[in-house]
Parts: structure tokens; C-alpha cells; sequence
């Protein structure tokens, strides 16, 4: 199951600053995931894909909906921390045994938020693992800056519903 050539892989890193409360950044990246993410590019089933999402909730299914209603699941959330921090264990293209951990903090910087991601645990994904990791490398900047662009819009304030103070 690891990669027995290249040692342990480090993780891809990237960050953006919204310019928000870490609050509203939390709640426009999970229950607005919809609205921001780019499912075009980055989906199980490209332009059969309609509609992503995430189950709020520690446990909770990170998904992709197609237009025959069908859904495909992404990852498990193994830690839901709002409004700081979620934790999701990764395998859109792959069985659960090959998952690889995304975790993202929500840190407050005064008049902006810092959205951290850190993609890691590439081992599982065996003698794939450089090269699906290089893939991310270049993906997760550019799912970040998209995100990052709705968070700033006037509309970000209505992305994903209605926002529940308690989170």
C-alpha cells in the first residue's frame, strides 16, 4: 500500500485570504460548495455532473450529484469544527483504501480570513501517488482561487443558503 521507491510524499499546501469573517468563509466553503466549486473541471463526471455538496456534520458525505440523480461520494468529513477547521478523508476517484486526507483551517486575520488546505497521506494511493499528487499541486491553487473570488463577491453572502449563527 505505500510507496515503496519515494519515501513518504510531502503534502500540497495552499492557502487564500477572503476577505470575511471566518465564519461566513466557513459557511460559503461547505453548505455553498455548490456555488463555488468548479465541477466542470474537477469531477467524477464532468459534464454529467449537476451539483456537489457536503453533509454538515463529522461523518458526513462529501458528494457530487449527476443529471440522472445519481451521486458519487468524495469523501467522509472525519472532523467538522466550525467555524475553524474540517478535516475530510479523500477518494474521489478511488475506493476508500486509497483515501487521502484534505484538511482546511479557517483562521480570523482581523479584516480577513486565511483559508489554509492541506492535502496529505498520499501512500495509499501506491505507485499512482507522485503523480495524482503533482495533479493536485497544480489543481487545489486554482479550486482555491475560485472560491476565493465567490467569497468576495456581493452574492457570497447568499451562497449556500441561509447562515446558522450557532456553527
Amino acid at each position: 500500500m505505500s510507496n515503496s521507491n519515494s519515501g513518504v510524499l510531502p503534502p500540497v499546501r495552499s492557502s487564500v485570504e477572503v476577505p470575511c469573517p471566518p465564519e461566513e468563509a466557513f459557511r460559503v466553503f461547505t453548505a455553498g460548495l455548490n456555488s463555488w466549486w468548479p465541477l466542470g473541471t474537477y469531477s467524477v463526471n464532468g459534464d454529467k455532473a449537476v451539483a456537489c455538496s457536503m453533509e454538515p456534520r463529522s461523518g458526513g458525505a462529501v458528494f457530487e450529484t449527476d443529471t440522472g440523480g445519481r451521486t458519487y461520494v468524495w469523501g467522509t468529513l472525519t472532523s467538522w469544527e466550525p467555524p475553524n477547521r474540517l478535516v475530510i478523508r479523500w477518494h474521489p476517484y478511488g475506493e476508500s483504501h486509497t483515501a487521502q486526507e484534505v484538511e482546511v483551517r479557517f483562521t480570523d486575520r482581523g479584516s480577513f480570513t486565511l483559508v489554509e488546505l492541506e492535502h496529505r497521506n498520499w501512500e495509499p494511493l501506491g505507485d499512482e501517488a507522485a503523480e495524482i499528487r503533482g495533479r493536485y499541486e497544480g489543481g487545489w491553487p486554482n479550486v482555491l482561487a475560485i472560491f476565493a473570488a465567490v467569497v468576495g463577491s456581493p452574492d457570497s453572502v447568499h451562497a449556500g443558503g441561509t447562515s446558522n449563527a450557532a456553527s
